[in-house]
């Protein structure tokens, strides 16, 4: 953000205004907002802001419980539990943000959720330890432990918000983001032919399949282009009741596995027990560092929206705790059992669309989620859902991930130096992503390391941005 932002609260002589206590109605004239960070709306205008922001981060907060679930051949019900840890947490991580905790937390209506960014590393740190004979669950286990370790990681950098920002510039995150996309696009259209399970039993890519996802991707697609701002923020929702509904005729549900499933969902903290692999942890403790710089604009994004400063004293101890909330409930997440949380920039869209940014608006999202996470049918109807139907959906939100990287990009100069390290860095992230045999020949530690696009293509950014001469941007 630049510092002529008008969002920005200025005084009279131009400098930023460091707001210690809430302000008052009319210290925010002038902010495009119906209700600001410390307004308390009335409870019926409340409800429905909140509703709204459950609706556009519930998807998201469900569907890296069901990617890495079917990745790794999780079975029905120990799915449908990390769905039901994925919304629990979200909840209670979002209250943490919201609400701030001592030094933990942002105090903005900071929407937690599990992050996407991690999905690609979890699958293939995943697979890769299905593959060397470990059984689904002590699969889960083994990545809930280095999630859970890896979650210092961001606690630590929480203490170093300014020169974490000088080393991982724009430039870097941009390419890392796109490499996220880019490597998860490969698990949608895997859904969209069926899954794992299809290649298996021989019904890949069967015509039934392929139109099944394809609706799903056009609904969507249209629900986009319409003028209600709520069908928009729905649209992936609605996209997946309508193939859902498609899907049930066809014979492509299987609701067998919800009669076993409990009435009510009882979090138990370290329910698969612990495992730990360093390969695992080095490629995922590097995400973090990606997350964290993520954060730091969805803070800032959020901070600019409700008129918070986005300089100074205030904005940096606002930032420093929104970071080590992330930590903090990543941490919180892996011992119940689910991945880790991040803040949703997709919900600073909510808060713009709606002009209602009161953190009072995150309690009863917070309650929305946590009371969610307790009835163990919403996690077994999602996890019902056809791989079809699925990925028509992820299509669409892996493939938007890459477009948030690109958008990133767009903001560096691609100067002859900027532009080496771009085309280096994607050329062997997607080269290990594409043909993964060539680190067959490597030794254990660099072949599970580097076996993740994301994590090759990160890292070969993040070392040529230290060392080539030239400005960083």
């Amino acid at each position: 953000m630049t510092e002529q932002d008008p969002l920005r609260l200025a005084t009279a002589d131009g400098t930023t205004e460091v707001m210690e206590s809430p302000p008052l109605a009319e210290e925010t004239k002038g902010i495009d907002m119906i209700y600001g960070l410390y307004a308390k709306p009335p409870l019926r205008e409340t409800i429905a802001a909140a509703l709204q922001h459950v609706l556009a981060a519930f998807v998201n907060i469900i569907a890296p419980a069901i990617v890495v679930g079917n990745a790794i051949g999780l079975d029905p019900a120990n799915t449908s539990f990390l769905i039901s840890m994925s919304l629990f947490i979200s909840g209670i991580a979002t209250f943490i943000q919201v609400h701030k905790v001592g030094p933990v937390g942002s105090g903005l209506l900071s929407i937690q959720g599990t992050s996407f960014a991690f999905v690609g590393t979890l699958v293939t740190v995943g697979t890769a330890a299905v593959a060397e004979g470990r059984s689904p669950t002590q699969t889960l286990a083994y990545i809930l432990t280095i999630c859970m370790l890896g979650a210092f990681v961001e606690i630590i950098l929480s203490f170093f918000v300014e020169p974490l920002k000088k080393v991982m510039t724009p430039l870097v995150s941009g390419i890392v983001v796109v490499m996220i996309g880019l490597s998860l696009i490969r698990v949608a259209i895997t859904a969209m032919g069926g899954g794992a399970g299809a290649i298996a039993n021989g019904t890949f890519a069967t015509p039934q399949n392929l139109i099944v996802s394809l609706i799903v991707l056009t609904v969507i697609v249209v629900l986009n282009c319409v003028r209600s701002n709520f069908l928009r923020m729905s649209a992936i929702l609605i996209g997946l009741i309508v193939g859902y509904l498609i899907a049930w005729p066809l014979g492509m549900l299987n609701f067998s596995n919800l009669s076993q499933l409990p009435y009510v969902t009882v979090p138990i903290p370290f329910r698969y027990g612990f495992g730990f692999g360093f390969a695992g942890f080095i490629p995922l403790a590097f995400l973090y560092v990606i997350t964290t710089i993520e954060s730091i604009g969805d803070l800032t994004a959020t901070s600019m929206l409700v008129g918070e400063p986005i300089e100074g004293k205030t904005y940096i101890n606002r930032v420093r705790g929104g970071i080590l909330g992330d930590g903090v409930n990543s941490l919180i997440a892996a011992c119940f059992n689910t991945f880790p949380n991040t803040t949703f920039s997709q919900n600073n869209g909510v808060i713009q669309l709606t002009g209602v940014g009161s953190r009072y608006i995150g309690y009863f999202i917070a309650g929305f989620l946590f009371i969610l996470g307790l009835f163990p049918i919403v996690g077994g109807l999602f996890q019902a859902m056809p791989q079809p139907v699925l990925g028509g959906a992820t299509l669409l939100m892996f493939s938007s991930v890459v477009t948030a990287g690109i958008k990133i990009l767009h903001g560096v100069n691609l100067s002859r130096r900027n532009t080496l390290i771009l085309i280096v860095s994607l050329g062997l992230g997607m080269g290990v992503a594409f043909v993964p045999e060539v680190l067959e020949n490597t030794p254990y530690l660099i072949r599970s390391v580097f076996s993740s696009g994301i994590a090759t293509g990160g890292m070969t950014a993040l070392v040529l941005n230290m060392v080539i001469p030239g400005p960083r941007e």
